[in-house]
């Protein structure tokens, strides 16, 4: 069964950004994220869906 929830550096490393960027994008709420006891966790959707969103606006513009 894949990982449903990733921690900040795996996701960093899943969008091939910086794990400072991805603070920052979490920070924005461009990224979603959940916290388990003080642990920070990014959903695998989450990411889909910021990619998805970064697609999107790529076509529209």
């Amino acid at each position: 069964m894949p990982r449903l929830l990733l921690t900040v550096p795996e996701a960093a490393e899943a969008l091939a950004i910086s794990r400072s960027k991805l603070y920052e994008l979490l920070a924005s709420g461009a990224v979603t994220s959940v916290r388990i006891d003080g642990s920070r966790r990014i959903p695998l959707t989450a990411l889909e869906a910021y990619v998805s969103k970064l697609l999107t606006e790529r076509t529209a513009a």
